[in-house]
């Protein structure tokens, strides 16, 4: 230990402060780049990890370039990244180990078979802060890119950060670049805060989503600045059956001050894996440039759930396929288990204040026959069309719901006039005040 760091001599925002701290090198960390520390990550989280019950303890890793596979964090804790020091994941999958297939998914995300842990990874913890002034996580994603697209990888690829079955975590103020898949993973937990991240990825690779909340309940994103070659923020809650019978909900959700650029994807997606539910979330003050939708909801038969009770207000988006899209045939299944009777629920959609320019298409809204998507609201929402827009601009089967103030006018199904001052934007709830 380091008698001269302590958290005293840190500023960083932060869920709580720890009594103790020390340095990675102090745990035979090299940060030259080269050198393996995937043994002093482990080694020095073991040795602060007896400190939890004593005021906590926090890692710093100091200025340099850090090469590591996956390690495990532990409870009342912070890793503490020094705006000059760079996490490297290792490319070498020995030092990656396997974990459980999630019970809400069934199975490998892009395979049947296991999938390795992500580079920073934890589990049934308390109290956890992943932070640092601007210091950065490199995935080194190249290589799982290219065995993916191959069909070489028989599990599933790691992501940067997956935080598991866990209770008041805090991910901020980080640069994260270059996931081999999803960058940043919450799933089973509650009480979580994601603020300030910068996260990068080629705009054409796919599935290297910023931010999945999966599961989870009063969490907040907020601050945020993605490039991504898929959604910016996807919030999820289980695949098909194994998500209807593990039946946890992502709910109470804030998505707020979001810029985010993804030309083959979305801004926020709420879906396609969604068989928990979705309901309670509120997104606001987002930009989305070059990206292609803003809020989109994907859903099929057999997915079973709901989303409902979501409320965005407030975005501006230029450049963009579609503003409103969602689609009730999104149809990549876990497997040919599911239940085609099992019928999602989509209802209290309430989208308002937004402004658009360069627009290729108004809204493309698809329900499911026999199940269609209802109480959709739209209200004081202009819309600039691109030099060659669609012909058709609202095009819209199997929905129901209201409209006001809407240019280009929305189509039949949603042409009956909103109440009196626009769709809904409710108060925060007692739930979501804490992160006020």
């Amino acid at each position: 230990m380091n008698p001269h760091l302590n958290s005293n001599s840190l500023k960083f925002q932060a869920i709580n402060c720890r009594k103790h701290s020390a340095l990675l090198t102090e745990f035979g960390g090299v940060g030259d780049g080269v050198t393996s520390n995937t043994l002093a990550f482990r080694k020095a989280i073991e040795h602060l990890g007896t400190l939890a019950t004593d005021g906590g303890a926090q890692l710093v890793v100091p200025p340099g370039k850090w090469l590591t596979g996956s390690f495990n964090l532990t409870s009342h804790f912070t890793l503490f990244i020094n705006k000059e020091a760079k996490i490297i994941a290792s490319q070498n999958e020995s030092e990656w180990p396997l974990v459980e297939i999630l019970p809400s998914y069934g199975r490998g995300r892009d395979a049947p078979d296991g999938r390795y842990s992500s580079l920073i990874f934890g589990t049934n913890l308390t109290d956890v802060v992943i932070t640092g002034n601007n210091g950065t996580i490199d995935g080194q994603g190249s290589t799982w890119w290219e065995k993916f697209k191959k069909g070489e990888l028989k599990v599933t690829r790691p992501y940067v950060i997956e935080i598991m079955y866990s209770d008041q975590i805090q991910i901020s103020d980080l640069t994260l670049i270059n996931s081999p898949s999803w960058f940043v993973h919450p799933i089973y937990s509650r009480n979580v805060i994601i603020q300030g991240l910068t996260i990068l990825a080629p705009v054409t690779v796919p599935n290297t989503d910023g931010i999945n909340p999966d599961s989870c309940s009063n969490t907040r994103i907020e601050d945020c600045y993605i490039v991504s070659g898929d959604d910016c923020i996807a919030v999820k809650s289980g695949w098909d059956q194994y998500g209807i019978k593990f039946g946890m909900p992502t709910e109470d959700l804030i998505i707020r001050r979001l810029t985010c650029i993804s030309p083959d994807s979305a801004a926020i997606a709420l879906g396609s894996e969604m068989s928990g539910g979705i309901r309670n979330v509120r997104i606001e003050n987002v930009t989305a440039i070059n990206t292609q939708a803003a809020v989109r909801i994907k859903t099929a038969r057999g997915r079973g759930g709901f989303v409902k009770d979501i409320f965005v207000r407030r975005m501006f988006l230029s450049t963009m396929k579609y503003v409103f899209w969602m689609t009730g045939n999104y149809k990549a299944h876990a497997d040919d288990k599911f239940d085609p009777l099992a019928l999602p629920v989509i209802k209290n959609i309430n989208y308002r204040d937004m402004v658009a320019e360069n627009v290729n298409m108004s809204a493309n809204l698809a329900g499911i026959s026999g199940d269609p998507f209802t109480d959709i609201c739209i209200s004081n929402v202009k819309i600039g069309l691109s030099k060659k827009p669609k012909k058709l601009q609202w095009n819209c089967t199997d929905v129901e719901g209201f409209s006001s103030d809407v240019d280009p006018p929305p189509c039949a199904p949603l042409a009956k006039v909103a109440k009196s001052g626009g769709c809904d934007f409710p108060r925060i709830s007692c739930q979501l005040k804490m992160f006020s």
